[in-house]
């Protein structure tokens, strides 16, 4: 028996599980469970500390990513400049944390034939947009420009845009008007924070990675969907992700990518 669960607050919406399980079927690891908890911070040392047994790995949504890093025995480079851990693998009585949300935007960019902009604006400040910094140096970037709606927000994903070598230039929410056109445009913004923005970034023919997946579409994504551009949601980026966590976890390569992809589909299209 093999475990592996994804943890977060709060964890009811995640789709990690329908993922995760669609990739074990696939893959004949009938031992396999995968299951969601509620855990915040000051959880997270307490659930590790209780883990016995045959556990593979965890998958981390916030506010753990942060945490996970200080707890964890090793972390590897990406995760400690990104400022962020997605995922816990368990080997020899050890923990390792591993950042796949980078793997995660750039598969998803690069699928939708985004994935080589020579300008990108990021909507917010926090973990996510940490994640899309290094997801844009990994497609050659070495400047963004970071928008928030309080200069405040911007301090982790600046630091994240030193440790990784890219220049950031932080801009207010409401300057968006003189930040446009450029050749991407990634909201890591909560759902509703871009609604007012909507018309004014579909308008730009930016294509547009917004990475709410639920509910689907946003004001955002469909505003850009009328206006005839590419829109990228959140669901491209988590799927990925997932994909490459599996791999980490079961230590084997081939993933039921497009049965996965179904299966996180078919489950949205049923909560909405």
């Amino acid at each position: 028996m093999s475990r592996a669960a994804v943890l977060g607050s709060p964890i009811t919406h995640s789709l990690s599980p329908v993922l995760h399980r669609t990739a074990y079927e696939w893959m004949g690891l009938r031992t396999w469970s995968y299951e969601a908890y509620e855990c915040d911070e000051d959880g997270l040392a307490a659930f590790l500390g209780s883990l016995e047994g045959d556990w593979a790995g965890l998958s981390l949504t916030m506010p753990l990513k942060r945490t996970a890093l200080k707890l964890a025995d090793t972390c590897s480079e990406l995760a400690v400049a990104v400022g962020g851990a997605n995922t816990i693998l368990f080997s020899g009585g050890r923990t390792h944390a591993e950042n796949t949300d980078v793997y995660g935007i750039v598969t998803a960019l690069t699928e939708a034939g985004a994935g080589a902009p020579a300008s990108a604006l990021v909507l917010g400040g926090g973990a996510t947009a940490a994640a899309a910094l290094a997801a844009l140096r990994e497609l050659g970037l070495g400047a963004v420009t970071l928008a928030v709606r309080d200069r405040s927000r911007a301090a982790e994903a600046c630091a994240a845009g030193e440790r990784l070598g890219i220049a950031v230039s932080v801009r207010a929410l409401d300057e968006l008007p003189g930040l446009l056109p450029v050749d991407l445009v990634v909201s890591t913004l909560p759902s509703g924070a871009a609604d007012r923005y909507a018309e004014t970034i579909a308008g730009s023919g930016a294509p547009v990675l917004d990475v709410v997946y639920a509910p689907w579409p946003t004001i955002l994504a469909a505003a850009v969907e009328r206006a005839g551009g590419t829109v990228i949601g959140g669901l491209p980026m988590l799927l990925h992700q997932a994909v490459r966590q599996v791999q980490l976890m079961t230590g084997r390569p081939e993933v039921p990518l497009e049965a996965m992809r179904s299966a996180a589909r078919a489950e949205q299209l049923r909560r909405s």
